[in-house]
């Protein structure tokens, strides 16, 4: 019933008529609204569907990359503590394998953070649209931890870092990292880890060249203090990650562990 029709029903005062046309027009308007409801809920549990896809994509990589920071620095500290005690005098070594020791408590890794999914619900104000509560908890823990952004920065920024360096002739270092560096492996790939640093190596150096480098870590006073250093603060990180915060681990392991 249109405005006209109402508006002739109240001149001839059809008092029926004119319920029944305000019933239908109320009863329009709120089937129109619910329409537009349930369409809005449609779209919006739709978007949240594929949102949720893909923040599960980016999370599984960050459970891999956090992973990954665990088993690295752990090569990384026992190859410090192998060089530490080498250097004190309180294990033996040979040359080339404190040389490779010493070269490997110098490492850190680093890749970008996969996260563009949680930055588009955070900027755009619809991280809402993620129903799974977990999921959600996970996202905002993951991407708001700075343990995994520090590990990288404190090992790229270490002091025995750059005491290593300056110690050494570039060749030597070039040496060490083309035979005994890190290898490449593909996100995702877990097995790769076990391989990724501490693995068998030969530096490809004459023995003279090795002895020479080996004398010249010696001679400088403070690595052994700076390696002491560099053991506390990764045994620190460590603990951070699998100690203080192991419900992000563990929540990262979840998500890792479902089917795509």
């Amino acid at each position: 019933m249109n405005r006209r029709g109402v508006i002739e029903h109240v001149r001839k005062q059809e008092w029926t008529a004119i319920a029944i046309d305000l019933a239908i027009v109320v009863v329009g308007v709120f089937i129109g609204m619910q329409v537009s409801n349930w369409n809005a809920e449609r779209e919006a549990n739709q978007k949240g569907a594929v949102f949720s896809e893909r923040l599960k994509a980016d999370l599984r990589e960050e459970a891999w990359y956090y992973q990954l920071q665990i088993q690295y620095n752990r090569d990384v500290l026992a190859n410090a503590e192998r060089a530490v005690a080498a250097l004190s005098g309180k294990s033996a070594e040979s040359n080339e394998a404190l040389l490779v020791s010493a070269y490997r408590a110098t490492q850190y890794k680093q890749k970008a953070r996969r996260r563009a999914t949680y930055d588009e619900l955070v900027s755009t104000g619809t991280l809402g649209l993620i129903k799974s509560q977990t999921l959600r908890n996970t996202a905002l823990q993951v991407y708001n931890f700075p343990t995994l952004d520090n590990i990288a920065r404190e090992g790229m920024q270490s002091r025995y870092r750059e005491a290593f360096r300056m110690s050494l002739p570039n060749d030597v270092q070039r040496a060490l990292n083309k035979n005994c560096g890190d290898r490449f492996v593909e996100p995702g790939d877990y097995k790769g880890l076990d391989n990724l640093i501490d693995y068998p190596c030969r530096t490809g150096l004459p023995e003279a060249v090795i002895d020479e480098a080996v004398m010249a870590l010696r001679a400088n006073s403070s690595l052994v203090p700076l390696l002491r250093l560099r053991v506390a603060d990764i045994e620190t990180r460590l603990f951070d990650l699998t100690g203080n915060n192991r419900n992000i681990m563990q929540g990262l392991q979840a998500i890792a562990r479902e089917k795509p």
